[in-house]
């Protein structure tokens, strides 16, 4: 029989690392029940035991506010298992050690691992891990999980952990609570409750929190706020505060830390503390900011040129192959058509546009985060969503949105209140993801820069797109703040918002887990719903109604629409067309003008410019095809992980609505003053 093994920690403490150290190759991922947060399991073999271990979501504290918090918690509480590993940060002890005693609460079955020694001894950090093991009064271990070092002792203590006697400390409360505690635990003892330690229940009915009463209400059937002897004991306790729990678990761990741990380097954090200065200071931290964000996008950008450019001369080069395959086995002209200029092409270049910036722009957005620069970008713009009434950590997933919409509608799981949640999911397509990156680069590069400009890293044209993705950013910061007024009403939540040390990031498992675990993930998803689309916009292109195609009959009802706000038909046929993926919005508009029936490319960017100039295009008509490219309904992707994510149809169509109606206000607004003032 199996034994069941919890790894549980706070988040940035190596814990995925100590994971994959135990299981290897051994682990598949997957959703908890009823839950959109990622579940991990794996498993492992010691001395012919056979294990299985649940890596639990990260967490700071067992006092549930977020889904993440809510599954460990229950976990812990309600679930089967033989044993806790908990990883601690030895640079953070005692913070890290809050965690801990309160798991020492519900079982005693721990082991407590301390890692990333290898940091604490660069830095003259000395814990003394016999000392606290002593303590506090379970298996101690030490680790260098990156380096594999300490995962054979952690095995052995976890394999001798049943024979060991163990004596777990506990944190002792105000003799008010302690009185209380064992008052009630006397009339506990008369329920059949034998799962769960009857002093840690006796210390929640007390803390009173209402979320866990349902919790223990749903799984032992019982409701013990309405046993008559509890409530007895429960009314006395009024004046008791939550703060009381809380601050003797933190001078508990507060305590520990400074017995076990020394210091032969006091100012060991000074140089970090400096950076900090500078990346969180009011004066440089949002500069600095922007300085990173652009840095990223010229490199994504300039980086996947040539990627992209090979990716579609191979699928240029396999389309001959698979022309002369279909007319060898005789397969009708139409149909021929069908697979290879409609579905062939649009997969081709859905492939060929998302891959290269998406394998660029997420590790090195994962490269800032392994190396603690993330957490400081949401602590600048923290401030700014706190008057939004919103929340900081939706930076995080603003940013993410930048490589992906859908990635970044997932990362929303970090905010712990649903009602900003909702907020940072409906405004994330304010941001462009790199789909629709090359749409709004070439109009800049055609009708907003110097003929002369040298290339796409010219300085014109990365303030020209740093411009137009800070009005992005300030959509979002409005969107935001309306939303809290009106949809979504309600006050800003107080969340912790980690700072944490600076480390050297490991490049080639960041760049695997990038790739594997986002880029491909979501290029899956796009291939998915671009099939059925390439075979849309074929039928429209190909069956005609009269003399013209369905396609040049739609381009012509959109027209008078199009013209009101400063484009025309064939723009908006091309976004409507485009849903699937926004990286096809530009060929389906190329098609319509050169009236093909398959999905076409652009030789350059100067017969592209000469193109659209022929067909009435302006200046207005590039910046109001910017606006619409920056502000218009998600991919059919980001929409499908909205639903996914919020379970509901009606968030997903607050999402189309709200960017798409203030993409075509902008787009008025533009067209009236353009022209007033021509």
């Amino acid at each position: 029989m199996k034994k069941k093994i919890a790894l549980a920690g706070n988040p940035n403490v190596g814990k995925s690392t100590i994971f994959n150290a135990l299981t290897g190759m051994h682990q598949h991922t997957g959703n908890w029940p009823g839950k959109t947060v990622s579940q991990a399991i794996g498993e492992f073999q010691y001395r012919g035991m056979e294990y299985e271990l649940i890596d639990l979501p990260g967490t700071y504290s067992l006092i549930s506010h977020s889904e993440e918090e809510t599954v460990t918690r229950n976990f812990l509480c309600f679930e089967e298992y033989d044993a806790v590993i908990v990883v601690c940060d030895s640079l953070c002890l005692e913070r890290n050690l809050n965690l801990a005693l309160q798991i020492l609460e519900i079982t005693p079955n721990v082991v407590v691992c301390i890692n990333l020694l290898d940091e604490a001894r660069k830095k003259k950090v000395m814990i003394n891990l016999e000392l606290l093991e002593k303590k506090l009064g379970v298996p101690v271990v030490g680790t260098e999980a990156r380096k594999k070092k300490g995962i054979d002792c952690l095995l052995e203590k976890l394999h001798s952990l049943e024979s060991e006697r163990k004596k777990p400390t506990k944190v002792r409360y105000s003799r008010k609570v302690e009185e209380k505690v064992m008052e009630l635990e006397a009339i506990l003892k008369k329920k059949e409750i034998t799962d769960i330690p009857l002093r840690w229940l006796a210390l929640r009915l007390i803390e009173k929190d209402p979320v866990l009463e349902k919790e223990i209400t749903d799984h032992w059937k019982i409701s013990l706020s309405e046993d008559q002897a509890i409530s007895k004991v429960l009314e006395t306790n009024s004046d008791i505060g939550k703060d009381i729990f809380a601050s003797a678990i933190m001078q508990k761990s507060e305590q520990l830390t400074k017995e076990v741990v020394s210091y032969q380097n006091p100012d060991y954090e000074k140089r970090s503390r400096k950076i900090d200065k500078i990346l969180t200071s009011k004066r440089t931290g949002i500069p600095l900011m922007l300085l990173m964000l652009m840095v990223i996008f010229w490199l994504t950008i300039t980086g996947a040129n040539y990627p992209s450019q090979l990716l579609f001369d191979f699928f240029s080069h396999i389309e001959g192959y698979v022309v002369n395959f279909l007319e060898f086995i005789s397969c009708p002209s139409w149909l021929n058509s069908l697979l290879v200029g409609g579905i062939y092409k649009t997969l081709s270049w859905v492939v060929s546009v998302m891959l290269p910036p998406m394998a660029i722009f997420f590790p090195l957005f994962t490269l800032l985060e392994d190396l603690g620069v993330l957490p400081r970008i949401a602590f600048n713009l923290d401030k700014g969503f706190q008057k939004c009434c919103a929340c900081g950590k939706q930076a995080l997933c603003m940013m993410m949105g930048f490589g992906c919409n859908a990635v970044g509608v997932i990362g929303t799981r970090i905010i712990d209140s649903k009602r900003e949640r909702l907020i940072a999911i409906l405004t994330n397509n304010f941001v462009p993801c790199n789909g629709r990156f090359p749409t709004i680069i070439v109009m800049i590069s055609m009708f907003l820069v110097a003929a002369n400009s040298s290339g796409i890293a010219s300085i014109s044209q990365v303030l020209w797109l740093t411009f137009i993705i800070l009005l992005g950013i300030g959509m979002t910061f409005l969107i935001s703040f309306l939303l809290s007024k009106t949809l979504l009403k309600g006050l800003p939540s107080s969340f912790t918002l980690e700072l944490p040390p600076y480390r050297k990031p490991q490049f080639f498992k960041v760049i695997v887990r990038s790739i594997f675990d986002k880029t491909l993930h979501v290029l899956f998803r796009a291939v998915v719903v671009t099939i059925p689309a390439g075979t849309l916009i074929w039928l429209l292109a190909n069956i005609s109604i009269g003399n013209m195609s369905i396609l040049a009959h739609v381009n012509n009802f959109l027209d008078p629409f199009g013209k009101m706000i400063g484009v025309d038909g064939v723009i908006l046929t091309a976004f409507l067309l485009g849903f699937p993926a926004n990286e096809i919005v530009l060929p389906i508009m190329l098609m319509s003008y050169l009236s093909l029936g398959t999905i076409t490319d652009y030789a350059s960017i100067s017969e592209l410019k000469t193109l659209l100039i022929d067909h009435g295009w302006t200046i207005l008509t590039a910046i109001n095809m910017i606006i619409l490219c920056l502000f218009h309904f998600p991919c059919s992707t980001t929409c499908l992980t909205i639903k996914k994510e919020t379970g509901s149809i009606k968030w997903m169509l607050y999402s189309i609505l709200i960017p798409t109606i203030c993409g075509i206000i902008l787009c008025l607004l533009t067209t009236f003053f353009f022209r007033l003032f021509n």
